[in-house]
């Protein structure tokens, strides 16, 4: 593979000073760009996730970009993660996100080994544990398989981000699983399905589980198909189970363990979640790129001046310029809270951080998106012209990332209580 020119690749305009072996990686996920730049009005136009993409990804090696070498991996980490999705989001910021959610997958196997490491499990639980976490990284590094990650329902808890009302009964040789997940990115698309599901009986984080699901398999169904007003081929739809059997060796359903491995993670949840985030500052910097292409290429009929130089587009390039450096300092902010070796703060104020800049990085890009059409005038509001799909797919950060209302409003309440909020629940009903 050749290096650009200039040695500097898509994901250094976002992780700065990055070491020769992330170079590497950041070249592989350049050298998908094309393939998922040409594709991407089309992606958008049908709403639909574009299958060819599946095998690009995949023959790039990407499938195991953060997946140890031990396992098949490329032996990549959050840095890695975060200048992927960056840098895929300036191309299809649908295949973007479903790939993010794809790799973070990987944090059901990653964060597990981290808590056996940390000796979280006792001597009867080690083997189990150990083979989950073999199972989950092999199918992503040596198998070079796509994971669909489903956690995401439509019941909604008050006090906690994520509510699980799945539940898995235990039979002779494995589980029976009931439930509907109402997000998870390449629905249809992955070769296997993680879904997190609860205990029969618990109540508690304790009882929650993760599953491998051949989406084949009899009793797994997709829901109606999605149609979103912007990131429109990420396959968002969800899935359907009922009665679905799942055996033992498919099955990480050790009391406790999802929550001991969740606190293996440095930020909030899985610990990857700026990466998905990072989707939306690439695709906010393409957004940006193409306006001001737009400002300096198209001219006035009388002077022949670029229409750049006019003062009201000049105002909408500051405006512009002002909320792609903040969304994009933020999120370097949270990475290196994330990503170095050493803490720099403790975690519940690394979440507190999280809370804010979420929803900061959406709402800037949100902004310079708006500030773009406008430089576009009516010939940029057509349906897959790139400044009205840029601000369609934006749109869609407001929600993902939650209301930038929302992220203050725990951001504060964190302050006040001295303690994070519940990453997940279970519901009741």
């Amino acid at each position: 593979m050749t290096e650009r020119a200039d040695t500097k690749y898509t994901g250094e305009f976002f992780v700065e000073g990055m070491t020769d072996a992330e170079k590497q990686r950041a070249a592989a996920v350049d050298s998908v760009l094309p393939a998922l730049k040409a594709a991407a009005a089309e992606v958008d136009r049908e709403g639909a996730f574009h299958r060819p993409h599946v095998k690009t990804l995949s023959d790039a090696g990407l499938m195991g970009l953060i997946v140890p070498k031990s396992h098949g991996g490329m032996g990549g980490g959050l840095r890695d993660l975060a200048a992927a999705t960056y840098a895929l989001g300036t191309a299809c910021p649908s295949t973007a996100l479903a790939f993010f959610f794809h790799c973070s997958s990987a944090s059901r196997g990653l964060l597990a080994l981290e808590a056996l490491e940390n000796g979280f499990f006792d001597a009867s639980e080690k083997e189990a544990v150990q083979a989950f976490a073999d199972k989950v990284l092999n199918t992503m590094g040596h198998e070079k398989k796509w994971l669909a990650n489903f956690a995401s329902e439509s019941v909604k808890s008050e006090k906690a981000a994520i509510t699980i009302s799945t539940k898995a009964k235990k039979i002779d040789g494995g589980y029976l699983l009931n439930g509907v997940k109402s997000f998870g990115c390449a629905t249809g698309v992955a070769d296997q399905y993680l879904v997190t599901a609860s205990l029969e009986g618990n109540d508690t984080g304790a009882g929650l589980c993760t599953f491998f699901i051949d989406p084949k398999a009899t009793g797994v169904s997709e829901r109606q198909k999605w149609d979103a007003i912007g990131m429109r081929g990420t396959a968002t739809h969800g899935i359907i189970l009922e009665d679905v059997i799942v055996s033992d060796e498919n099955a990480l359903a050790i009391p406790g363990a999802f929550v001991k491995c969740m606190q293996m993670s440095r930020g909030s949840f899985v610990g990857n979640q700026l990466a998905g985030i990072a989707v939306y500052l690439g695709a906010g910097k393409a957004i940006y790129d193409a306006s001001l292409h737009n400002l300096k290429t198209f001219t006035f009929g009388d002077t022949g001046k670029p229409i750049g130089h006019a003062p009201f587009q000049q105002e909408l390039i500051g405006k512009m310029m002002v909320e792609l450096e903040t969304a994009t300092i933020w999120l370097r902010r949270q990475l290196e809270l994330e990503a170095a070796e050493v803490p720099l703060l403790p975690k519940h104020e690394v979440v507190q951080r999280w809370r804010l800049c979420k929803g900061v990085v959406a709402e800037s890009a949100f902004k310079l998106a708006t500030y773009a059409l406008k430089t576009s005038g009516t010939s940029g509001t057509g349906f897959s012209a790139p400044m009205a799909r840029g601000l369609r797919d934006m749109a869609m950060a407001l929600v993902q990332a939650f209301p930038i209302e929302r992220g203050r409003l725990m951001a504060a309440q964190m302050e006040m209580d001295g303690a994070e909020q519940s990453q997940f629940g279970v519901s009741k009903k």
